[in-house]
């Protein structure tokens, strides 16, 4: 006979209603009575029938994430992390890949809407204005990854610490002058590296070549920025993203220039290749799996208990670290002079 939800009431000691708070995300239970009902569900192999809860609760069990680019490995982990902690807590989850395209972003936010009970979008185009005006048409919660932006509740990482940690590592190997290649002017976090940079220009640490934006790609990387750099007189060179430091690094090779022994290079993001990567990069690590499950909690922490009118909903901001591989290395003193 199929499990039912007063037969999980019975054998956790609570009510139906109890059960049904226990098994629902952010539902309004104590720790030790969520953990003593699920047990008792998984015990007895109960299955909760989403639609049914559905009418009951007003909730579809659906979570949206929303990304720029999934060919971009940093986003393929985001989905993963968010698809995991979902699946955890008995939700189910759609992606939806916006092609870096503002356009595509609205019209992805409009159309997975009305099918989720909120949405994680992960670094959006969207300008604030534009974000600031999504209520307009739906009044799901929406959580923002790796943006920051008043209104919304906001997992971020800490990006300028990062960009500091990362040149004056360089500092420490000797290098005085190192060439940044920046991403989208677009993108928030391009703009985040960006003052992270700028800061340790200021306190006169080291010199700054200024290469310019370019698109977060293999070739973007590629398409004159590395010759700018060459050209620049810079014995190390900082990428907006790793895959921008693999097209760096690529065009180094087709020039002649070894790396790190004529040019060290750092990436950020710390994806899965840039360990495999020759040579291994040189990286400022980004939390994703670690950020996907913080906006999924925030989420459903504020589909729980939204916040009122005029409070700001949480934020949170994540550390970075710098992983030291073998793309930096130690200028030579023929070099400095």
């Amino acid at each position: 006979m199929q499990v039912t939800i007063r037969d999980v009431a019975k054998a956790s000691g609570v009510s139906p209603s109890t059960v049904s708070r226990a098994l629902a995300p952010g539902g309004a239970v104590s720790p030790v009575t969520r953990e003593r009902v699920r047990a008792a569900a998984d015990r007895l192999g109960y299955q909760p029938n989403q639609a049914a809860r559905g009418l009951i609760t007003g909730r579809t069990g659906h979570l949206g994430v929303i990304v720029p680019d999934l060919l971009n490995p940093f986003f393929a982990d985001i989905c993963k992390g968010v698809q995991a902690r979902a699946r955890g807590l008995g939700l189910t989850v759609f992606v939806s890949d916006t092609e870096r395209d503002e356009g595509l972003e609205l019209d992805a936010i409009r159309t997975l809407a009305p099918q989720v009970d909120g949405i994680v979008l992960c670094s959006p185009h969207l300008s604030g204005e534009e974000l600031g005006s999504l209520g307009d048409f739906t009044d799901k919660p929406i959580v923002l990854l790796h943006r920051k932006e008043p209104g919304f509740g906001c997992v971020t990482a800490d990006l300028v610490e990062g960009m500091t940690d990362a040149l004056t590592h360089l500092h420490a190997l000797g290098h005085r002058r190192i060439a940044y290649v920046g991403g989208p002017r677009s993108s928030w976090a391009a703009r985040e590296r960006a003052a992270g940079v700028e800061a340790v220009a200021a306190s006169g640490l080291v010199e700054i070549v200024q290469v310019g934006s370019v698109a977060p790609h293999f070739d973007g990387g590629v398409t004159g920025a590395a010759d700018v750099v060459l050209a620049s007189g810079a014995s190390a060179v900082l990428a907006f993203d790793d895959i921008v430091a693999f097209g760096l690094i690529s065009r180094f090779t087709v020039r002649g220039v070894r790396v790190p022994e004529e040019m060290s290079v750092v990436g950020c993001d710390d994806i899965a290749l840039s360990g495999m990567a020759a040579p291994p990069l040189t990286t400022v690590s980004v939390p994703k799996a670690h950020g996907a499950r913080a906006a999924v909690d925030l989420l459903c922490r504020i589909l729980a208990t939204p916040a009122a009118e005029g409070e700001q909903p949480p934020q949170r901001v994540l550390l970075t670290h710098l992983v030291v591989r073998g793309s930096t290395a130690a200028l030579d003193r023929r070099q400095r002079a």
